[in-house]
């Protein structure tokens, strides 16, 4: 059956993708050493310099393998939520702090608009972590000067909505139509799985995202999640975290 099949696949997929990352661990740890000899000494040789040099290409090469790797694993855990109900404003909050060093590193000032109460809703926390973070990181990358990040939680009706906005280069409408694709990028180094693991996450969540977006003035990410009971919100309350 079609369905048995998928299942099967990704659990080969996933179990081989944990295969190729064993090893690309042993190899990491045994440049990290050959760099150390390489510098323990004093100042190389030319001819250590060179292999320096190629020792340090193949950490990189080493990192960016690892960090496919761990990006295609956690878009393959699809359909492994465990929801509860859960605090959306507390995680929203918690995501930010966490965000606000590598924000702040880059110039860029963000503004939380967050409710003061908000009904629950029913999530898998770690999984909506990661989404919240890939969208976050997604808003650094667009802003390469600095900029602004504005972040904003309301109800709306039976829903909440997440609005994520950022000052940065914006999309162009064929980047906007394939943003989720699965392997769709036009970073350098992309791996194409970022926007794709945030868009099945929310719909594993029984949610939706939409994207609005200027060329040049920025990009507007909006996720809805059903609330997890009909129960008035409180205002809200902005909050600086620049």
């Amino acid at each position: 059956m079609p369905a048995e099949r998928d299942v099967l696949l990704t659990r080969l997929a996933r179990g081989l993708a944990h295969e190729i990352k064993n090893p690309l661990s042993t190899r990491a740890i045994n440049l990290t050493l050959l760099e150390e000899d390489w510098t323990r000494s004093g100042e190389p040789n030319p001819t250590e310099r060179r292999s320096l040099k190629r020792v340090r290409t193949l950490q990189r090469e080493v990192s960016r393998l690892e960090g496919i790797l761990d990006d295609f694993l956690r878009f393959a855990r699809g359909g492994e939520v465990n929801r509860s109900p859960g605090d959306l404003v507390a995680l929203v909050r918690e995501v930010l702090q966490f965000m606000d060093p590598e924000m702040t590193a880059n110039s860029i000032a963000v503004h939380a608009e967050l409710p003061s109460s908000l009904p629950h809703v029913v999530i898998d926390s770690g999984a909506f972590r990661q989404a919240l973070i890939n969208l976050l990181v997604n808003a650094r990358q667009a802003m390469p000067g600095g900029g602004e990040l504005i972040v904003q939680v309301r109800r709306h009706g039976p829903s909440v909505e997440i609005t994520i906005t950022d000052t940065g280069v914006g999309m162009k409408p064929d980047q906007i139509e394939n943003c989720f694709d699965l392997y769709w990028s036009t970073k350098k180094g992309g791996t194409g799985l970022g926007l794709s693991t945030v868009s099945r996450i929310v719909a594993e969540h029984e949610g939706s995202i939409g994207v609005v977006s200027e060329e040049g003035r920025g990009t507007s990410f909006t996720l809805r999640l059903p609330l997890l009971q009909e129960v008035a919100g409180r205002s809200g309350e902005s909050e600086d975290l620049a």
